[in-house]
């Protein structure tokens, strides 16, 4: 289960810290041009803190448990990031989007977070 989690939680933080860093770097109108039409439900300032949000749960799903330092933190990580992405699916839901992919990375997040509870995934 270690390799699992290790596998999914790796691949979730390379998305999740892309995704935030983004949502950081780049203005709100350079983000609606890039198609990113949900930021007009949203300040700057509302989408910097998402994206300051998935940065922060990038790394929790990872440094916890690689250092050893309250390991519990990743799953929990993987769980809010789970919850964010539900808020995800609900705005696309409610602008009429598609909403596959936050949908899909909620569950690839629970599942992040049911592995990295699994006892072999502390070891």
């Amino acid at each position: 289960m270690l390799i699992a989690y290790w596998g999914l939680a790796g691949s979730l933080a390379a998305v999740f810290l892309a995704a935030g860093l983004s949502k950081l770097v780049r203005p709100r109108a350079a983000l609606a041009a890039a198609g990113l039409d949900y930021v007009e439900d949203f300040t700057s300032g509302q989408i910097k803190l998402i994206g300051g949000a998935e940065v922060v749960g990038a790394v929790g799903l990872v440094l916890p448990m690689l250092l050893d330092i309250v390991p519990l933190l990743s799953p929990v990580a993987a769980c809010a990031l789970a919850a964010m992405m539900v808020g995800g699916v609900i705005t696309h839901v409610r602008r009429d989007e598609a909403y596959a992919f936050p949908l899909v990375l909620a569950v690839l997040s629970a599942a992040a977070a049911a592995l990295g509870l699994m006892p072999s995934a502390g070891a």
